[in-house]
């Protein structure tokens, strides 16, 4: 498995993990409320839902721009709120107990040293988490993490796109005036799996012009 650079606790690079933030915020609310309230089904509830768009860290995924969408915010509706709650399961964070999620004594410990505290988020979101549950589709195209973070290590310095790394990795490009699903499923793939997680945890940073679709994110 890849290993991580120490940071300390103290590095502001910290600071552009909007997962970290999220995860962070989970941690402040489970202390305040002594745990996260559930569903029947085990969900996090609408309360902490509604909590988490209300201070997310991303402005997409904020109350005002989900509620346009919904008339409720369940986990499922709020992003980060779901992703949370999959990976401090499957980090062994804590656990269900009495109609909440309740948080260990070990990962309050860990929160509190923030550089480690990144380290376990982000192994454990880039290699044991599955990415496609936030996937339109069941596609997976060839390739790992050594491959992908070498090639993007590199071409990142200049800025890409979906586009660009698609071309770079499979040498697919978009034709004009035809609808190519096996471009649009690596294209799909690609984001998902490889590069929001590498956004969401600040190891690339995300620009647009307002849009947000393929040929305006960079």
């Amino acid at each position: 498995m890849i290993k991580y650079q120490d940071i300390a606790d103290g590095d502001p690079v910290l600071d552009h993990s909007r997962l970290l933030k999220a995860m962070e915020n989970a941690f402040e609310y489970a202390t305040a409320h002594g745990g996260i309230g559930l569903t029947q089904t085990k969900a996090f509830n609408r309360k902490f839902a509604h909590w988490m768009a209300d201070h997310s860290p991303w402005p997409r995924y904020h109350t005002d721009e989900l509620m346009t969408l919904n008339k409720v915010l369940n986990e499922w509706d709020v992003p980060h709120a779901m992703v949370v709650h999959d990976l401090i399961i499957l980090a062994k964070f804590g656990r269900h107990t009495k109609g909440k999620f309740q948080i260990s004594k070990k990962a309050q410990h860990l929160a509190c040293q923030r550089g480690a505290f990144f380290a376990k988020i982000a192994e454990t979101y880039l290699f044991e988490y599955n990415h496609a549950r936030n996937a339109r589709s069941e596609f997976a195209a060839p390739g790992n993490w050594d491959i992908f973070l070498n090639i993007i290590n590199v071409e990142a310095e200049q800025g890409l796109t979906e586009a660009h790394l698609v071309k770079t990795l499979y040498g697919l490009e978009k034709r004009a005036h035809v609808i190519d699903r096996e471009y649009y499923d690596h294209v799909g793939f690609i984001f998902t799996h490889v590069l929001q997680p590498l956004s969401w945890l600040g190891f690339l940073a995300e620009t647009s012009d307002g849009m947000v679709d393929v040929p305006h994110r960079h």
